[in-house]
Parts: structure tokens; sequence; C-alpha cells
């Protein structure tokens, strides 16, 4: 594991491979080795000839935990991304990301599309565009005394696996009141790298992939099918998809 700051913000990643380099940006109260590692992308990549670098993102994994939702909006979270960039000295890069992840990676490719060849944009569909996906009682969940006072389900189920992830839950609360932006429908159709949406078909955080796709220009859909946002992250459909999505890409 590597690390460099920028500015006062340590951030980890693993780098991994040689080729074309493709960053993943994990999703909300994951890290690398669990959104990336362990489900195999890191494995799949590095096997297809592809250099893998995968960070943790801030108030995540082992990197900064800060408290202060304003350190949290997607933006500043997606030039943490372009300065690991600059810290690798990669001028291109293929970017995929996963929820927050996602959202992230709709902003790099928005503000820096000089940066990214192209983007994944997985478990987030048409709530990068209407509404925020997560919803926000996920972070009094993540603040509550303990799991079992939490009733509400799907803070239950992020309670309990930011808690497997032995996550920095007052971090994690911050980041979700901070980083729960939206992009506009101009926003969107200004993105101009080649995209490729995959979302599971029961999939009910991201909404429609097809919607977010038919608003981003050439952008592609792809269902993973019968996966919810939690399973969709290391389907074989998936995988296959974003390998071929790539390929065309080389």
């Amino acid at each position: 594991m590597a690390s460099f700051k920028n500015g006062e913000i340590e951030i980890a990643y693993l780098d991994d491979g040689d080729g074309d380099p493709i960053v993943l940006v994990h999703g909300f109260a994951s890290n690398k080795e669990v959104n990336w590692v362990a489900p195999g992308w890191v494995t799949t990549l590095t096997r297809a000839g592809r250099r893998v670098i995968a960070l943790d993102n801030r108030g995540h994994g082992q990197s900064s935990k800060l408290y202060d939702p304003a350190a949290y909006h997607s933006a500043t979270m997606a030039e943490d991304v372009r300065a690991l960039l600059d810290h690798l000295g990669i001028a291109r890069a293929d970017v995929m990301g996963y929820s927050m992840g996602a959202r992230i990676a709709a902003y790099l490719a928005l503000k820096h599309p000089a940066r990214v060849r192209a983007a994944i944009i997985g478990g987030l569909g048409i709530r990068l565009v209407e509404g925020i996906g997560l919803p926000g009682s996920i972070a009094d969940a993540l603040e509550a005394r303990s799991l079992a006072d939490v009733r509400e389900p799907v803070g239950r189920i992020f309670r309990a696996f930011a808690e497997q992830t032995q996550s920095d839950l007052k971090a994690l609360a911050a980041c979700m009141r901070g980083s729960r932006q939206t992009l506009s429908r101009e926003q969107v159709a200004g993105i101009r790298v080649p995209v490729l949406v995959a979302v599971g078909t029961k999939d009910t955080v991201a909404g429609s992939g097809h919607a977010l796709a038919a608003l981003i220009p050439g952008a592609r859909a792809l269902d993973i099918p019968d996966r919810d946002h939690m399973l969709a992250v290391g389907d074989k459909v998936f995988k296959q998809g974003v390998l071929e999505f790539l390929n065309r890409r080389a």
C-alpha cells in the first residue's frame, strides 16, 4: 500500500500491473480492498493487461478521516483522483467508479475531460441527475449508539457494512452529508468522454442506467441481471461488459 498527500489530505492507494492505466473509485462506506480487490476486479483487470490504480477515498480505508461535511463535496473528491494521476505522472486514464465513486468519476470526466480516456459509471443511473441515491438517514444510522438502535432498513444495512469494514463512523456520517450532489441534465450532456453506465436490474438505489446513458452523448447502458446495489459489484456480466467496453477503446 502506498500513499501521497493532496494538500493536507493523505490518500492511500494501490498500484498493480502494467499496461494502460485504469483508476478505480470505490463506493460509500467501502474501500479499495472491499470494492475492488475482494470481488476480483484487480485480478481481472491486471490479467487483461491493465495497470490498476485504486484509491481509498478521503474518510475511508487508510486515507485521512475528516469530520466536516464540506470536505466531502463530490467535486473535491474528484480532485483527489486528479491529484493521484498527477502524483503518478499519468496524463490520461480510464476511470471506473461504483455508486459514490461513480458520482466522483462523473465529476472528474466533466471537469477534467483531458485526463479521462473513458468512464465507467457503475451502480448509479438517473439518480446522478434526479434525486441523490442513498438516503440521508444513513448518516443518522452511522451516528446511532449501536446497530441495535437503527430501525430504518437501508440505514441498518450501511451501519452493519461500515462496522464490517471497520470504518470511522463519524467520518462516514460527514461524508454522507457532504457528498450527495447531483449534476444537471445540461452538465451530463456536456460529458464528452466515452461512457458505460452499468446498473443491476434489481438496484433500487441507482435509478435507471438507460435513462442516464440517454442523456450522455454516445453513452452505452449495461444491465447487470438479477443484481441489487450491493451484489452487482463483483458480477461476471459487469466484468465482461467492462472488458469489452475497454477493449473497444484500446
